[in-house]
């Protein structure tokens, strides 16, 4: 008798060449186990085994589909989609970005400037790379103070640091109940359990985090306050404050991401209400373009050799190369014309959304870039995922942005900077079209 293991190496070899494609059904097990020659027991083994990958979805009274990818939801939106149509990553892009960019690099392409941008730099940067990234940061009247910023790699590579430098490794990180995927995969590396935290409208439930707490003690909390990803919401000011007494009264740090507040910069951050005990990270790539990567973190003076300690040993410091550009860019109006430019373009992408998505039931925010779809039924997320992507189109569901994907609601989150603002009409009506057909009208396409 074969080995259970054996035949879904198969099977999953069908499946990564493509001859069993997403949203493929698999026949009924006893079916299987005839063309296979195995025993029903084997075949169910064979299922289970398939779903434990991740490639392949149950639907109950319906059967088993091929999933449109495996179930490394934390990776699968930390890299550039494979699918034709990106609706999972969000990388703005606007015309004039190219020639504002290169127009201000002029400069530093001399040779002296250029020998010089290329040496080496620490975590802290240069006075001038200070100042202008307290000028980039700025906003709603909050400008932090230049000595307290440090430099990374890239978002990603800060919110490690960060991570790295508050939470021991087996200790406890509070999170939002739908979180960023990638901070969700930095903290598994790094060995931290993330927490869940309740949400309602206004962003996270202060009392949830008081019990989260009393359970079993936090070391700290990943947060975004402003057009959060995925939900787009932005936490008022009566919420904020009472957070931000929370979390002084509980002794917690808060490491504040504000990757997509630029979109609304007439907000200041929660650090402006707790600079004693926030930890603000912040990057470059959304405001100017997705291969231009330099993050930022704002600590408390207390933890600055925490953070820049974790920093050098992680080998995420900054490039002095991109520092100077930064600067550059930040000095001469490049990165305000661009902020400009990209909340204009914020604001018409989500109305091609509201247009094409008319009477469906989305979470989202007029100056966003991402909008949460709960799907009509019969619809469930992995299904309508794997649908999509015949189509040539991906989307995440929403198991992506949970701690327990298998507590995920019903709904996909929908990028909308990365296409075109043509090819994303397009694709967002072929997936209004297809969420009012049914999961049994594609399987006798």
């Amino acid at each position: 008798m074969r080995d259970f293991r054996s035949v879904a190496d198969e099977v999953a070899a069908e499946i990564r060449s493509g001859a069993l494609k997403p949203g493929d059904r698999l026949p009924p097990q006893r079916a299987f186990a005839r063309r296979y020659g195995i025993a029903n027991s084997t075949a169910t083994r064979v299922y289970q085994e398939l779903g434990r990958r991740g490639l392949t979805v149950g639907e109950v009274g319906r059967g088993t589909f091929v999933r449109a990818t495996a179930a490394t939801d934390p990776p699968a939106l930390g890299e550039p989609a494979s699918s034709r149509i990106d609706l999972e990553l969000n990388y703005p892009s606007v015309p004039e970005q190219s020639a504002l960019l290169a127009g201000a690099l002029e400069g530093l392409l001399r040779t002296d400037a250029f020998g010089q941008a290329l040496r080496p730099v620490g975590p802290a940067g240069g006075p001038a790379a200070r100042e202008a990234a307290a000028d980039l940061l700025t906003r709603g009247g909050w400008r932090p103070d230049p000595a307290r910023v440090l430099f990374a790699g890239n978002g990603r590579q800060a919110l490690s640091a960060v991570f790295a430098a508050l939470v021991p490794p087996g200790g406890r990180l509070g999170v939002e109940e739908f979180t960023y995927p990638v901070a969700k995969a930095i903290a598994g590396r790094l060995g931290i359990t993330p927490v869940p935290l309740a949400m309602d409208e206004e962003g996270i439930v202060p009392e949830a985090l008081a019990e989260a707490h009393r359970a079993a003690p936090l070391h700290a909390v990943y947060a975004q306050p402003v057009l959060q990803n995925p939900l787009s919401l932005t936490m008022p000011e009566g919420r904020r404050t009472r957070l931000a007494e929370l979390l002084r009264r509980l002794d917690l740090r808060l490491v504040e991401d504000t990757i997509w507040a630029f979109l609304r910069d007439e907000l200041p951050p929660l650090a402006a209400l707790l600079p004693e005990r926030t930890v603000l990270v912040d990057s470059l790539s959304k405001r100017l373009a997705p291969g231009l990567s330099l993050g930022y973190v704002v600590t408390p003076s207390p933890l600055l050799g925490d953070v820049a300690a974790a920093l050098r040993s992680g080998g995420w410091t900054a490039q002095h190369f991109n520092l100077e550009a930064a600067t550059r860019w930040q000095d001469e109006g490049v990165v305000r014309r661009l902020v400009r430019a990209k909340q204009r373009d914020a604001a018409a992408r989500q109305d091609i959304a509201a247009r094409r998505l008319s009477g469906f039931e989305l979470r989202t925010d007029p100056r966003s870039y991402q909008c949460w779809w709960q799907l009509p039924r019969p619809w469930r997320a992995d299904t309508f995922v794997a649908a999509a992507s015949r189509y040539g189109i991906g989307v995440p569901p929403a198991a992506a942005f949970t701690v327990d994907p298998a507590h995920a609601p019903n709904a996909i989150r929908l990028g909308l900077a990365t296409p075109t603002p043509e090819t994303l009409s397009t694709s967002l009506r072929t997936l209004a079209a297809l969420a009012r057909s049914t999961p049994d009208d594609m399987a006798t396409d």
